[in-house]
């Protein structure tokens, strides 16, 4: 390869905010990076996206611990991939019991989960500086929708009661992964979306439903929320600003579903299919975040399901290596 990825060179640390959004709502959020939610009861405390790894996850720990020395029970995967879920470790000593995801993210561990860690520690050197801590993929103990109740595996919607507020959990629909899960407070009007949607930072879209996630994101935009902890950027606050996250998302979405559509009829290869996204994505999102370390992804996955491939082909660090040195061709 005549170049590395960008993520690879990316390795200044980001500035970390915890902010309360809520009566029991906080954000974690790193300019760019990886976002984790909090919400804190009277009993129970759930954190929303686990970080990437014990190491990292024991920052968010000390953060929270500042304000409550209530257990952390309950950890929720907001999908599969590997800077989200494997720090969950960390939790087991802070009270953790229970491991949420839904069906379709444990059928993505299952399926590709070990493939997805290799890829994703070779290419993001910085959140995994501290790999060793990771004991091995995360696995949920408590399933949300299409498993056995006799398992432990709930059907449908999860209900979850903190002490003093109630969060609602469930799927809404495919979009970055086929799995991906949300935590709603709807007292209090505060989403934990993950990277169903993001603001002011790269869309990564490598695994995603490219066709569903818009009506994905209208889903969402019915519930009015007030403030919002999306994957990726500053959390939203106020309605106003809710939806300025979720149009950014959607706008992300349908550009580049727009333009590999463009491609894959005009049968370019993968390198002009870039060079054509770029036309139209540059322009608007060329300034964010972690925008070069996504669009490689995106616009594969996003050339594959304009072509048919409707179950995202697996990243693989072979995978990654392989697209990379085509575009550098």
């Amino acid at each position: 390869m005549s170049k590395a990825f960008a993520s690879q060179a990316d390795l200044a640390d980001k500035k970390i905010t915890f902010e309360q959004l809520s009566a029991h709502c906080w954000a974690y959020t790193a300019e760019g990076d990886p976002n984790s939610g909090v919400i804190i009861g009277e009993k129970f405390i759930m954190v929303s996206d686990a970080t990437a790894t014990p190491a990292m996850a024991r920052d968010l720990i000390a953060r929270i611990r500042e304000v409550s020395d209530k257990p952390i029970k309950y950890v929720l995967l907001t999908h599969y991939h590997a800077v989200r879920v494997l720090g969950a470790s960390a939790y087991a000593a802070e009270g953790a019991t229970e491991i949420i995801a839904s069906q379709g993210t444990l059928d993505l561990i299952v399926e590709r989960g070990k493939e997805d860690m290799q890829s994703e520690m070779e290419r993001f050197p910085r959140l995994f500086r501290n790999a060793e801590s990771v004991p091995g993929l995360t696995w949920p103990t408590l399933v949300i929708g299409g498993g056995n109740p006799a398992r432990g595996e709930v059907p449908g919607r999860l209900t979850l009661d903190l002490g003093g507020v109630t969060v609602q959990v469930w799927h809404p629909g495919p979009g970055h992964t086929r799995g991906d899960t949300i935590a709603w407070v709807e007292a209090e009007k505060v989403l934990f979306s993950g990277d169903l949607v993001e603001y002011e930072a790269g869309v990564y879209t490598g695994d995603a439903q490219l066709e569903e996630w818009p009506a994905t994101l209208e889903a969402l935009r019915a519930l009015r929320a007030e403030a919002l902890v999306p994957g990726r950027g500053e959390a939203m606050k106020g309605n106003a600003e809710v939806n300025k996250a979720l149009d950014y998302t959607r706008r992300w979405v349908e550009t580049l579903f727009g333009a590999a559509k463009e491609a894959a009829a005009a049968n370019m290869d993968l390198k002009a299919a870039m060079a054509h996204t770029r036309k139209a994505m540059d322009p608007v999102f060329g300034h964010v975040f972690i925008y070069e370390h996504c669009l490689p992804f995106d616009v594969s996955r996003a050339y594959d399901e304009a072509r048919g491939i409707k179950n995202p082909r697996i990243w693989t660090a072979e995978r990654d290596k392989d697209m990379w040195a085509s575009l550098q061709a």
